[in-house]
């Protein structure tokens, strides 16, 4: 790390920072500065050049020309280490925890041998910061055993050990409760009186315009407009992220189902994996013509209860899980599409598609029965119809024969909600569709899921994103610990209720008990 002086009253500027990769300017001569205490938001569409320029202030990445200034002092940061030494701290949104360690030896893992030498005792200070910060973490505790919320919390005391000066967060709350959410900003508004500068990303613009003093909005790797969010509104803000193309969702009206046609009655089974978690008891109706929300904070069973009604649990459950009130707990994933039920997963990647088969092939991967005959594919028509997808939800990409692998999170996503959706299924059930998807994505993925739901169709949909599910969910509950709370009509009920079901509030001693 090497440092040359050029005071300013900026705790760090960055100034024409482009990082060329092959075929993508990822950053184009950004310029971008933070005061101490600044809350300070960095938006952009997915690909708008945001995680190399936060990678480049925390080391990860070396730009190809611009400097960056420290306290007014021109530094060369080579290494996340370097950055640490300087008082940078980076939460990334998925965390870097080892499960089987305790929290003190995590923690412990990032400290250079002159930060260890200077704290008397870690489990000590952890406490302390604990204490003052209001974060309530045990550091004698497992990683393995703690919620996703506790689990941030370590991530940032991680960082309060070192004496953070600039606490980067990569979409922070998209894991959390409200309640969570709420604690958390209590966190960083104290941080920011103390003086330390935070850089936030996210595409909650609710919480931008909540929080935060100024923003950057990232677009095509340029800067292309700065605001005080508090003078904005989640609208604006998004118009200027994706241009006209973002009149944000504005609240859709709701509607009531009519037939039941999935329904899980004591739906019970046991988790398959050492951290998961078994269903315990689960009960709900699904009807035609609505969408059915599931909140939840991430391992509470979301995964499980997906994977046990599309059949890729592959486990027998007689007697629990009805489509049409056909019993189909013993079939398998692929008679269920028979049935009429398509699914997204919440993995694009591995379980939504192929990663090195082409969009063709991926295509033909949920839908064989409409492109082979006398076991031949027509593979001009599988060809035909992927265009089609790629036209109709506006899938950027370089074809049909473009690789799963090379599109982006939010293209690739719009790609298998069309195939599945293409199946004009009587039940869809979906998992995180907007998970890390950008503004324009998230508003197709939307109108799509809608669409759908007034054709007749049953849809399932699981989210993290409680916002999400009171804008499209006709009826919400949540899951906590393999329970599922009761279901409500969305419009009978307040994020609050929803966020308390999240924490468990509604599962009794006696269920306990009995499981």
């Amino acid at each position: 790390m090497t440092i040359s002086s050029d005071h300013t009253d900026y705790r760090i500027e960055l100034r024409n920072i482009t990082k060329q990769y092959p075929g993508c300017l990822a950053n184009d001569a950004i310029n971008l500065s933070l005061q101490p205490g600044e809350i300070h938001a960095l938006l952009g569409e997915n690909g708008a050049g945001k995680s190399t320029l936060v990678k480049t202030i925390y080391g990860v990445v070396s730009p190809d020309k611009g400097e960056l200034l420290w306290d007014g002092d021109i530094v060369q940061i080579k290494s996340p280490s370097d950055a640490r030494d300087l008082g940078i701290g980076m939460v990334f949104q998925h965390f870097s925890l080892f499960e089987t360690l305790t929290v003190t030896e995590n923690i412990e893992l990032c400290l250079s041998k002159k930060q260890l030498s200077s704290i008397d005792n870690l489990a000590d200070k952890i406490t302390e910061l604990s204490k003052i910060y209001g974060l309530d973490v045990d550091p004698s505790r497992y990683i393995h055993s703690l919620s996703i919320g506790e689990r941030q919390r370590v991530e940032i005391l991680r960082c309060l050990v070192q004496s953070v000066k600039l606490l980067i967060l990569d979409e922070p709350t998209s894991v959390l409760t409200p309640q969570e959410v709420s604690s958390l900003f209590v966190v960083l508004k104290k941080l920011s009186n103390e003086g330390c500068s935070i850089l936030f990303i996210s595409h909650k613009l609710h919480e931008v315009t909540e929080i935060c003093q100024k923003a950057t909005i990232l677009r095509g790797g340029k800067v292309i407009s700065t605001c005080s969010p508090q003078d904005e509104s989640p609208s604006s803000i998004a118009k200027m992220m994706v241009g006209d193309l973002a009149d944000q969702d504005a609240g859709y009206s709701k509607k009531e189902g009519q037939q039941i046609i999935l329904e899980a009655k004591d739906f019970t089974l046991p988790t398959k994996q050492p951290f998961g978690t078994s269903l315990k008891q689960v009960n709900f109706s699904l009807k035609a013509g609505e969408i059915l929300g599931i909140a939840g904070v991430a391992g509470n069973g979301q995964d499980e209860l997906m994977a046990a009604i599309s059949g890729e649990d592959g486990r027998s459950v007689d007697n629990m899980l009805f489509l049409n009130q056909q019993d189909i707990g013993a079939f398998d994933a692929g008679e269920r599409r028979k049935l009429g039920m398509a699914n997204v997963p919440e993995e694009r990647l591995g379980r939504g598609a192929v990663p090195e088969m082409t969009l063709s092939e991926n295509t033909l991967l949920t839908q064989s029965k409409d492109f082979v005959s006398n076991g031949m594919v027509n593979w001009k028509k599988v060809q035909t119809y992927a265009q089609s997808l790629i036209k109709d939800y506006k899938v950027k990409c370089h074809g049909e024969f473009s690789e799963a692998k090379s599109l982006s999170g939010g293209n690739l996503q719009k790609f298998i909600m069309g195939r599945e959706i293409g199946q004009n299924p009587i039940v869809l059930i979906c998992a995180h569709p907007t998970w890390g998807v950008d503004v324009g994505a998230a508003l197709s993925i939307h109108q799509s899921l809608l669409e759908l739901r007034d054709k007749g169709a049953a849809i399932l949909l699981v989210s993290e994103d409680i916002d999400e599910l009171f804008l499209l969910a006709d009826r919400i509950g949540s899951i906590c610990d393999g329970y599922l709370s009761p279901i409500v009509k969305t419009d009978e009920t307040d994020i609050e209720q929803i966020g308390l079901w999240m924490a468990g509030s509604f599962i009794s001693d006696s269920q306990e008990t009995v499981l």
